[in-house]
């Protein structure tokens, strides 16, 4: 195993060192953060061992931060003092692997070792395996969706807050839970918000909480959809279409991480993503006073643009086919397959429910239509 140790003790460096060499591991040190997130993001670690406590640049607080933001996979095991167990647990919160505390024992830093290795071949076989599976449902060879695949892979690992823009039915949300099942959050909550779906009254002690007694309603103290999605990732779907005062405690979230939920007298810290995205043109609403522009550069980090179906036809026979497929498993019937003038009957269509309609008319041709589907069929029930 290669190991990075960071310390601004010479004495623990070559200690932690010389042990960890006598075990066969391949050890590096740093003796600062600034020396140490260089080394980390240009060498592969399979662990990484790091004081909290150094004076002068960064400590090793930021130095987590700094790997987790930059997607560096190494399981992370702080070395705390005395003094430092609380500032170690809040790291483990925020993405570390463990602490040991000193005087540091052989037989912990041993086990952790073992531990931190198990998990970090875990994490890269569920890598592998969430690109396979989410690989599989975006559908597509076509110029425009490989970008929006290209962005994915290299936004995901990232925590920047991302704003999605497309037309109903193109694929927004699929969009969200690949930037998140690709993260390196993807084992913490996922919570998806309609905002659309909620009542404006009640927006607030949907997405922040309530404390009883703050309404009629309010029978006990309610966890808002920010808290539940701390430590992860939280989708704001159709954030057009929410109110401006929520619009303002969005971004007072988004700023100082910190909700207050309703009628409560106390902030609650949260750690999200925000992955937010909407159908309508959001720089219409910004000119017309509907969507605030404080919000909007917040949210807009990175921006995906998830094309129509109608800039992508060159994919239609293949999400026909896939749409085949899936839609005879799971209803446990024989496949249908469709003729070749069929499918391109369906490439010829306008399609202005984008990819939820294709999947609609797939669903009814293989319902109403002969075996096979044929262009007669298309014409007929389409």
């Amino acid at each position: 195993m290669k190991i990075l140790v960071v310390d601004d003790e010479r004495y623990i460096r070559s200690s932690l060192k010389e042990l960890l060499e006598m075990e066969n591991h391949t050890v590096d040190a740093a003796e600062n953060g600034a020396d140490a997130v260089k080394m980390a993001e240009s060498e592969k670690y399979d662990v990484l061992f790091c004081d909290i406590k150094m004076p002068g640049g960064m400590d090793g607080v930021e130095v987590l931060a700094k790997l987790i933001e930059d997607g560096v996979e190494t399981p992370i095991v702080m070395i705390s003092g005395h003094g430092d167990i609380e500032t170690a647990v809040e790291c483990m919160r925020r993405g570390a692997f463990d602490f040991i505390e000193k005087p540091l024992d052989l037989n912990r830093i041993l086990i952790t070792v073992k531990n931190a290795s198990e998990k970090g071949a875990l994490v890269k076989e569920n890598k592998v395996l969430r690109k396979r599976i989410y690989g599989q449902e975006m559908i597509g060879e076509s110029e425009p969706i490989l970008r929006v695949k290209d962005m994915i892979g290299k936004v995901a690992p990232t925590d920047a807050s991302v704003l999605i823009l497309g037309p109903n039915g193109s694929g927004k949300e699929l969009v969200a839970r690949s930037l998140h099942q690709l993260s390196g959050r993807s084992m913490m909550p996922y919570v998806e918000v309609n905002c659309a779906a909620i009542p404006s009254e009640l927006i607030d002690s949907e997405l922040f909480g309530h404390k009883k007694g703050s309404f009629t309603s309010a029978i006990k103290d309610h966890k808002g959809k920010f808290e539940q999605a701390d430590g992860g990732t939280i989708f704001l779907d159709e954030i057009g279409d929410m109110s401006l005062a929520a619009q303002a405690k969005v971004l007072r979230c988004l700023q100082e991480k910190k909700i207050t939920p309703v009628g409560g007298d106390k902030d609650i810290s949260v750690d999200v993503r925000v992955i937010a995205a909407t159908n309508k043109d959001i720089q219409t609403e910004i000119r017309e006073k509907r969507f605030r522009e404080d919000l909007y550069h917040r949210l807009s980090v990175i921006v995906i643009r998830v094309p129509a179906l109608d800039e992508r036809k060159d994919d239609i026979p293949l999400l026909t086919d896939y749409f085949i497929e899936k839609i005879c498993s799971d209803s446990g019937k024989p496949r249908k397959d469709f003729t070749p003038e069929a499918v391109k009957a369906l490439v010829a269509k306008d399609w202005s429910g984008n990819i939820r309609e294709l999947r609609n008319v797939v669903e009814r041709l293989i319902i109403l239509g002969g075996d096979p589907v044929t262009e007669n069929d298309v014409k007929l029930y389409v």
